[in-house]
């Protein structure tokens, strides 16, 4: 399995290509609309094609990637079952596979920063086990903290954030050693305290995440609603592309 990750230092967002070179299937995650021919690029020099786009859930910070991602390779768009969106996908359910050679996909359904969010669990099968390897955590459990529930709340925020701290929960149960790809690192509005390192691991963050140490959903959903940082100053005009699946024009 190839993995590489592509980072977007103007609004702090993660994206990551990777997949099975020996099927030749590759799959982006949370693709951003300014790093399309970053990519197609990349894909090329891997000789493989990207057959798969993932959203762990409606983008509010940036324009996706995923409608050009798709015009330009004929991928299979993927998001979450429920997400409000306009255009044409594979809905996923919690526990639903996508399987890309080697490369297995399970996904692992974590509301709370958006009712309908995915996490991606990713096992590499020339490792020889099903026992996961990474987890693509979108806008759940990121470095150092945790995603604000309030972008799609619609007003009232509370609800979301406790149904975060059952997604964490679940998200816990993963082993130590499963690597961490959140979608978003230090610099993001999505968060609060977010880590300069944009990478991590189960086992750290349980650890070393502030955010993780409430022991039960009403007093983590109360803290996390302190001091939140300004939304994006454009997120109705972003999360309304993102619902349409418009393409932005590429570079």
């Amino acid at each position: 399995m190839i993995l590489r990750p592509f980072l977007y230092d103007e609004t702090a967002c993660a994206s990551y290509l990777f997949g099975c070179l020996t099927a030749r299937k590759l799959a982006v995650v949370d693709p951003h609309a300014a790093l399309v021919e970053r990519y197609l690029d990349e894909a090329e020099r891997a000789g493989a094609p990207i057959v798969a786009v993932f959203e762990t859930h409606v983008q509010a910070d940036h324009v996706s990637g995923l409608p050009a991602l798709v015009e330009a390779t004929g991928a299979t768009p993927y998001l979450p079952a429920g997400a409000p969106v306009d255009f044409p996908h594979e809905a996923l359910a919690d526990g639903d596979e996508v399987v890309l050679g080697n490369t297995h996909v399970r996904a692992l359904s974590t509301p709370g920063h958006a009712p309908a969010h995915h996490a991606y669990v990713v096992a590499d099968r020339r490792r020889g086990t099903d026992e996961p390897w990474l987890v693509f955590t979108g806008d759940s459990l990121l470095v150092g903290d945790v995603g604000r529930p309030d972008l799609h709340a619609g007003g009232d925020a509370l609800p979301l954030a406790r149904q975060l701290y059952g997604s964490l929960q679940r998200l816990l149960e993963l082993p130590d050693g499963v690597a961490v790809y959140p979608s978003h690192y230090a610099g993001s509005v999505c968060g609060r305290a977010l880590s300069g390192n944009p990478f991590s691991t189960i086992g750290f963050e349980r650890r070393h995440n502030a955010s993780l140490a409430a022991d039960d959903a009403e007093s983590f959903a109360r803290a996390l609603l302190v001091d939140l940082p300004p939304p994006p100053a454009d997120q109705t005009e972003v999360v309304a592309a993102n619902k349409r699946g418009l393409v932005a024009a590429r570079p």
